[in-house]
């Protein structure tokens, strides 16, 4: 890969992932004062008259406010999250309906704690009533997938990601 090409992490003031630019965008960011560089990666770049430190991590020196983001409450995202399993019976299959923990006409709202994925028969079973009325067990007590939200704008993440970019993709520690 051309040098110049190479990619570079661009943080938030608050050091949070925000973008990944390519070298060549990053050196514009920094002569124009707008970042400055946190890592850098080994080798330099060489141009005719002088030798540049390649950065391989810059943090801006403003913050970009970025919208929360995270999977979108829809069927498919609440399977996904409960892994295409009856949260009743432990069936897997796919062709899941949902439930309302909660019944709607009895309070229960449209929200990721009280949305699980049910087979066609334990949804029967369970009917309009709450899982202890049916006398029913959760497998796993429903709640919202954890993203980080500024990590879901970065599409183009390598893997591995370089090894200086690891402390702030990853705050808590590189996940498996």
């Amino acid at each position: 890969m051309n040098s110049i090409n190479k990619r570079v992490l661009v943080l938030n003031l608050d050091y949070r992932p925000l973008n990944i630019c390519n070298v060549r965008r990053a050196f514009v960011l920094l002569l124009h004062g707008k970042a400055e560089v946190i890592e850098q990666y080994a080798d330099d770049l060489v141009s005719a008259e002088a030798r540049y430190t390649r950065p391989s991590v810059i943090k801006l020196h403003y913050l970009v406010k970025r919208p929360p983001t995270g999977p979108r409450l829809v069927r498919q995202e609440v399977f996904r999250r409960d892994s295409h399993t009856c949260q009743y019976c432990g069936v897997q299959t796919r062709e899941l309906t949902i439930d309302h923990v909660l019944p709607r006409h009895r309070g229960g709202g449209h929200t990721w704690e009280n949305l699980v994925s049910a087979c066609k028969d334990c949804n029967h079973r369970k009917g309009g009533r709450t899982a202890e009325e049916a006398r029913m067990r959760l497998l796993a007590r429903p709640g919202k997938p954890r993203l980080n939200g500024y990590l879901a704008h970065l599409r183009y993440v390598p893997s591995p990601p370089h090894e200086s970019w690891v402390p702030f993709l990853y705050p808590s520690g590189k996940p498996t």
